[in-house]
């Protein structure tokens, strides 16, 4: 071997060697830069928590609240009245009667789930099918009624409460806070940072390095996988420390589920911080991006309950895939197998993402 085979071979052991040096760097810059930054633990750390306990202690296993009820105050208002207070369960009920014109203002206001207008021997309900409780209050009123006028069910039943952990709402709830926060810590995070370099025109100092685009989009991007394994241990264990939650799958494929959803929305954050030059700019892009999903991803309800033509639609959004993939991990112990379909949503949110990100992304 000669001596230019031997330099040409030292030379490429140094490529290969400093290739990924620029993308370290940075990223250890970038984790640095965060942490100085105490909103930054604030949001990421504190306020999901702060979010998870509000709504936790708001949703929590108690009693339910009495149906509220309104009797218009007319011929027979008295009889009615009677009836419900001696009803079987009609602790459930607090009964008011009230002249016509204030009971008719308050049911509008809400203020009552139900109105009964007494008519000769039987009554007249007034409720709202749009709100449940005024249902549930029209159901629970026109059964205490009858039974206590002597009607007997047709069909002898029992019931019995499932309070078990897994199906609390704080059980559907824990997941979806925890693809809110990838999302808006993987979108917020790396939206506002590249904007704000871009304003300080610290990116302009960056092209007079030896440093290719993909390693500083990278290392953006890699910085919040750090956040997310914080950002995954805190949320889930405040959940099952806090409310009883139980995580019935693998440990390992929540945190390979939660990695691919923080690399994709970063991803998603680079692309719509290419080419913005201003934060309010930034800012009004990420928020049309974010919006259809806190709306239809099913943060805080069933994506279910939107009209079935429209569902297909809301399953190809990157949060309602991994909203998805969480749920049926955590709750349903299911198997990184069964989710290949989410899977490839996310995956394909997160590599288009980040090609065009790459392709349109500009220093000035």
């Amino acid at each position: 071997m000669n001596v230019e085979e031997m330099n040409a071979i030292t030379a490429r052991r140094i490529v290969r060697h400093n290739r990924w040096t620029g993308y370290r760097v940075l990223l250890a810059a970038r984790l640095k830069e965060m942490f100085r930054e105490p909103e930054v633990v604030f949001w990421v750390f504190a306020f999901p928590i702060l979010l998870a306990l509000g709504l936790g202690i708001a949703f929590r296993d108690r009693p339910p609240e009495a149906v509220r009820v309104v009797i218009v105050q007319q011929p027979g208002s008295e009889r009615v009245a009677e009836l419900l207070a001696t009803a079987p369960g009609s602790q459930q009920l607090h009964v008011v009667q009230q002249p016509p014109a204030q009971a008719n203002q308050n049911f509008r206001l809400g203020k009552f789930d139900v109105e009964v207008l007494p008519q000769g021997e039987g009554v007249e309900y007034i409720y709202d099918p749009a709100r449940p409780e005024s249902v549930l209050a029209r159901s629970l009123t026109d059964s205490a009624l009858q039974t206590a006028a002597g009607a007997k069910p047709a069909v002898a039943n029992t019931s019995r409460i499932n309070s078990e952990p897994g199906s609390r709402y704080i059980d559907f709830l824990i997941p979806g806070l925890l693809g809110m926060n990838l999302m808006g810590s993987g979108m917020w995070g790396i939206g506002f940072a590249l904007v704000e370099m871009r304003q300080r025109k610290l990116l302009k100092r960056y092209i007079a390095t030896p440093m290719r685009r993909g390693d500083f989009l990278l290392a953006l991007a890699t910085s919040r996988l750090i956040l997310m394994i914080a950002e995954l241990v805190l949320v889930l264990g405040f959940g099952v420390v806090a409310f009883h939650i139980r995580v019935t799958g693998s440990w390992a494929a929540i945190l390979f589920v939660s990695c691919l959803g923080a690399l994709s929305f970063a991803a998603l954050g680079l692309l719509t911080a290419s080419r913005a030059q201003k934060i309010e700019t930034v800012s009004g892009i990420m928020n049309v991006v974010m919006m259809p999903m806190w709306i239809f991803s099913g943060i805080f309800f069933s994506y279910e309950r939107f009209p079935a033509a429209v569902i297909p639609l809301i399953k190809l959004l990157p949060l309602t895939a991994l909203n998805d993939m969480l749920r049926a991990i955590i709750l349903e112990g299911s198997s990184l197998a069964s989710q290949a379909a989410p899977l490839a949503v996310l995956c394909a949110w997160g590599g288009l993402s980040f090609f065009l990100a790459v392709r349109s992304f500009r220093w000035t």
